[in-house]
């Protein structure tokens, strides 16, 4: 129960910066330049969001190795980042914040989450709106991902930029007093789960909307543990754990 409280908080705190979203590039061991498949996803980013305003450049490394050189690695990162959106020739904040900070921040124990480059930005949320069109037009047993509903490794804690898609569906269920559905959580990296984290996650989202007016009759929830993966474990990269550790809906009734 503190999770979900906890993720009631963490959401609650975000209202006010809702349009804010954030895009995470990942970086190989002692390198500052984003790995091969970052490289691809800030392009197809680019390509997708036309009218983004970058507000933020933040950049940081594991902790091996001294804090100095962490510090100069981190800003080289940052740099990087700010150059290829520079070429790209999307729209960058005049009071924009570029920041190293090396491995002075709350880092994960897993080191390939901590090699990376976080661009803090806005957009019309094409996806949000992409989703909510699927909503309207989906039929009973339908599944839909809920496009960047993704969490921490091993947690039910929702990654920031995660929170404008929960407050969508949140408004979906609103406009739609008919529409019923099965919360489903997933996991990435094990074969077999531990620590029902699957259950947790689907718990919940399901607890959100329940304490935001969504009445629960109107809510199921299951877990699948690593069963339904949208990629094979175990996963390449960072980029495919993240993909992993989700929730889904399907559509009981509408």
């Amino acid at each position: 129960m503190k999770k979900i409280f906890l993720l009631s908080v963490f959401l609650g705190a975000c209202i006010n910066i809702s349009a804010q979203q954030t895009f995470t590039a990942y970086f190989d061991f002692d390198i500052d330049e984003a790995n091969k498949p970052s490289q691809k996803n800030l392009a197809d980013w680019i390509a997708e969001n036309p009218s983004a305003k970058v507000l933020k450049v933040y950049a940081y490394t594991d902790t091996v190795g001294t804090p100095e050189y962490n510090i100069a690695l981190s800003k080289r990162r940052a740099a990087y980042a700010l150059k290829q959106l520079n070429t790209a020739k999307v729209e960058i904040a005049p009071d924009a914040e570029v920041k190293g900070f090396g491995e002075e921040f709350d880092y994960a124990a897993n080191q390939d989450e901590n090699r990376k480059v976080v661009v803090y930005y806005e957009n019309p949320q094409k996806e949000v709106k992409a989703f909510a069109k699927a909503v309207q037009s989906a039929k009973k047993g339908d599944i839909l991902k809920l496009p960047n509903l993704n969490f921490y490794n091993n947690s039910d804690i929702i990654l920031r930029e995660s929170q404008p898609i929960l407050m969508e569906l949140l408004q979906i269920l609103k406009d739609n007093p008919g529409l019923k559905i099965e919360i489903q959580g997933h996991i990435c990296c094990q074969e077999v789960e531990q620590n029902d984290v699957s259950l947790r996650r689907a718990v919940a989202i399901y607890q959100f909307l329940i304490n935001s007016g969504i009445d629960k009759d109107r809510l199921t929830y299951k877990s699948f543990g690593s069963t339904r993966p949208v990629y094979p474990l175990p996963e390449k990269n960072e980029e495919e754990r993240v993909a992993n550790r989700r929730v889904e809906i399907m559509i009981t009734d509408n």
